[in-house]
């Protein structure tokens, strides 16, 4: 993960330099509007290299969860500066349509544009093998900044084929505004995602009925009720209550549990799994579970 994220502000460093230069050589708003997404990516991909060093410390003391939030406090202050450079962007192009100005050397800006494609492209995919390997949510949300920069950059090259060419100077701003309303999305996107962590947000529901499913491949396990789950960095937390048969031992309910855990390993590795196991019919207090129709 922490390759990743060095991937990342090299290439965000590379193209703020490039955009800098050709932004004040074209006078384009579009091209400029790229820039500050660029800079927003930098300092998007240092905060995740920070977090994720964060985030892959092990459990101490005072955190005994670890420390996995992290990258959802990321997440948080990502969306906050997303946000802030959407406003920026937005004042900036709406100031250009209300009073135009002229784009010079388009073809300039086409080039880099198109250099800055291209880098962006490559450290998608990497940034894509990284995620389905770690399921990281900051490298995740790093991606999805690069990902929209693929599409906003295409959008900036074909604006600045219509001025450079057509001499359609409404193109520049225009195309600005839609930066500025992708990047909007993009933060609100983010900040869910952060949310749900920080908010020990449960697992989809699909995903938590095939966990149920998986728990009842035991065949000494009669029932499952009051799955409990959230996540935190790469880590899964999974809680839930199984059904035995009142006539079998301390010993044996122990030893259920024990295969119950290590098959939920094979498929979560490194998760932490707290069952508790009831005698099937034995009623308990039920002051901090939610009743469901589903049997988890």
């Amino acid at each position: 993960m922490q390759r990743a994220s060095y991937a990342s502000v090299f290439v965000a460093s590379i193209l703020i330099i490039a955009k800098f230069v050709v932004g004040l050589v074209t006078g384009s708003v579009a091209i400029l509007s790229s820039l500050m997404d660029s800079v927003l990516d930098l300092v998007s991909s240092v905060i995740n290299l920070v977090a994720i060093r964060q985030a892959v410390q092990p459990a101490d003391i005072q955190h005994r969860f670890g420390h996995g939030k992290a990258e959802a406090i990321a997440g948080l202050l990502q969306a906050a500066g997303i946000a802030a450079s959407a406003l920026f962007i937005l004042f900036q192009a709406v100031e250009r349509l209300i009073t135009p100005q002229l784009v010079e050397q388009a073809n300039v800006g086409i080039m880099v544009m198109v250099f800055s494609t291209v880098m962006t492209g490559f450290l998608v995919l990497y940034q894509s093998r990284v995620i389905k390997k770690t399921m990281s949510l900051a490298v995740s949300a790093d991606s999805l900044h690069y990902k929209g920069d693929l599409f906003t950059n295409v959008g900036i090259i074909i604006a600045l084929i219509l001025v450079g060419y057509w001499d359609l100077h409404w193109a520049d701003p225009v195309m600005a505004v839609m930066v500025a309303a992708y990047l909007g999305w993009n933060g609100r996107t983010i900040l869910m995602e952060a949310l749900d962590v920080l908010m020990d947000s449960e697992l989809p529901e699909e995903e938590r009925h095939e966990i149920v499913a998986l728990i009842k491949e035991n065949d000494h396990v009669v029932d499952v009720h009051d799955l409990r789950t959230r996540s935190a960095g790469q880590t899964v937390y999974l809680q839930f209550h199984i059904e035995l048969s009142p006539d079998i031992s301390l010993q044996d309910a122990h030893n259920i549990s024990d295969d119950v855990e290590d098959m939920l390993f094979e498929h979560y590795p490194g998760a932490e799994v707290i069952i508790h196991s009831d005698p099937l019919g034995v009623s308990e207090r039920r002051d901090h579970f939610i009743d469901e129709d589903t049997e988890a």
